[in-house]
């Protein structure tokens, strides 16, 4: 599809001209993006415990934690298929909003589900799990809309790198805080000053997460008015009179057969990174029980940490890089991206040891950052105007399937390979790597294979 009119005819800016003109983004810029940080703090704060509470504090055994989280992780994405309209129909201001409310009660079922006991405990996680992916679904393409509608249409490349960043950002504050509530060990003894966690555990951390949901509720309500909405929507493209005639015209299957899904080039691009992205899901369906069952009590007290790396490398380098490349073909950055991620994954195989561990925590992150943001990019261009919700939660259809797939068989494999330590099971963490690095490494295969026929006919989208 074309990209729309504004975009392109839009000038080719300096790196500095870009920068300058995010500096003085809109308030309803930042609006987005203060609610971006703080769902990135809620919701990765719960998604990267959401495991080890689900097999700790519910009841459940691996395989049906694993089950659990790829149930929630699968239906963000499916309700990003059928809730990406809500930002279209609703503008964003009210969409996140909304996507607020629902994600509150959805994160106070989860923290109260363990004091129902039995069935009662089991029936609230569940429900709970459906509606924070209701919540999420409807909140992150809603985030990218609100960004493509509130900046300068210019600064795309680096709009949507910062987009991801603040997320990152949102994760990383997380992840310093995560361990000092869940645990009581001590983090600081210097002299007469000590510092301990204030053991509260893993419901602990879910209660901030839920608090945090509360004043980013607030703060939007307060501070995101009708009045900022209808001054800052900047960079907003409505359809034309002509467009809406011809929309009304179209029968549903002409509508249905103009989904991008049907373009085979896009669909090969997107689906082509369902593999690299199983290593995306692994991040909190293995790394958790991999590093609590394979490590020492001293690396597993502050699990966080190292799980804090990822966005650390994100919210450095997704704008630098997207800055330095953003003349550069979607499809190269792609291939290069994902063959460090996947590549990088071979190093856990010969087994446990910290200092590989970090090695590819560092590395993984550094390759998501090369393609991660580009992709967002690379949709939010393609997108007609008035449906940037819908395509972007279109495009979420191959993490849907990571998310779903990669945790119906994860917990299987960790109770096979890395059975819990009061099993006395024998570990085997090097087939366990194997295997899923062998799965990431199809991502890379498909596109260098597929590079040269999905250059023809993008148009103008690098």
């Amino acid at each position: 599809m074309a990209d729309s009119a504004n975009e392109e005819k839009k000038e080719d800016i300096s790196l500095r001209e870009t920068f300058r003109l995010l500096l003085k983004a809109s308030k309803g810029f930042w609006l987005v993006n203060m609610v971006n940080f703080g769902d990135g703090v809620a919701y990765f704060g719960i998604l990267t415990l959401l495991t080890l509470f689900l097999g700790q504090n519910i009841g459940m055994s691996d395989a049906w934690a694993g089950r659990a989280v790829s149930f929630f992780t699968g239906a963000v994405t499916l309700f990003m298929l059928g809730m990406g309209f809500v930002s279209d129909r609703l503008g964003v201001r009210r969409a996140l909003r909304l996507a607020l409310v629902i994600l509150l009660g959805g994160r106070l079922l989860l923290v109260l589900a363990p004091g129902m006991g039995g069935v009662g405990a089991h029936g609230f996680a569940w429900l709970s799990l459906a509606l924070m992916a209701m919540g999420s679904g409807i909140i992150q393409p809603t985030l990218y809309a609100g960004a493509k509608e509130y900046t300068d249409p210019r600064t795309a490349a680096v709009t949507f790198s910062l987009v991801y960043a603040i997320m990152n950002l949102g994760i990383v504050a997380e992840n310093l805080v995560s361990p000092f509530i869940r645990t009581d060990t001590s983090f600081l003894h210097i002299g007469g000053l000590k510092i301990d966690g204030l053991g509260t555990g893993i419901s602990g951390v879910f209660w901030f997460c839920a608090g945090v949901t509360v004043i980013i509720l607030l703060l939007q309500t307060s501070l995101f008015t009708r009045k900022v909405e209808a001054r800052d929507r900047i960079g907003a493209v409505e359809k034309t009179e002509a467009q809406k005639k011809s929309d009304a015209g179209k029968s549903n299957w002409r509508k249905i057969k103009e989904l991008p899904l049907f373009d085979a080039r896009f669909a090969f691009f997107i689906f082509s990174l369902l593999p690299v992205q199983t290593l995306f899901a692994h991040q909190w369906l293995t790394i958790p029980d991999y590093t609590m069952r394979s490590y020492s009590t001293e690396v597993g007290s502050r699990y966080e940490w190292i799980q804090g790396i990822n966005p650390f490398i994100i919210v450095i380098f997704v704008p630098l890089i997207s800055a330095l490349t953003r003349k550069a073909k979607v499809l190269n950055m792609m291939i290069i991206g994902t063959t460090i991620s996947a590549a990088i994954t071979f190093i856990l195989v010969p087994g446990p040891g910290l200092a590989r561990l970090l090695i590819y925590c560092l590395v993984f992150s550094f390759g998501e950052a090369v393609w991660s943001s580009r992709f967002y990019e690379y949709v939010a261009r393609l997108a007609p105007p008035g449906k940037v919700g819908a395509y972007m939660g279109m495009a979420g259809i191959p993490w849907f399937l990571a998310k779903f797939t990669t945790g119906l068989y994860s917990g299987l494999l960790l109770e096979k390979f890395i059975p819990p330590i009061p099993m006395a099971g024998h570990q085997d963490t090097s087939t366990l790597w194997l295997i899923y690095a062998l799965i990431a490494c199809a991502t890379p295969v498909a596109l260098i294979l597929g590079k040269r026929w999905m250059e023809k006919g993008v148009g103008g989208v690098k």
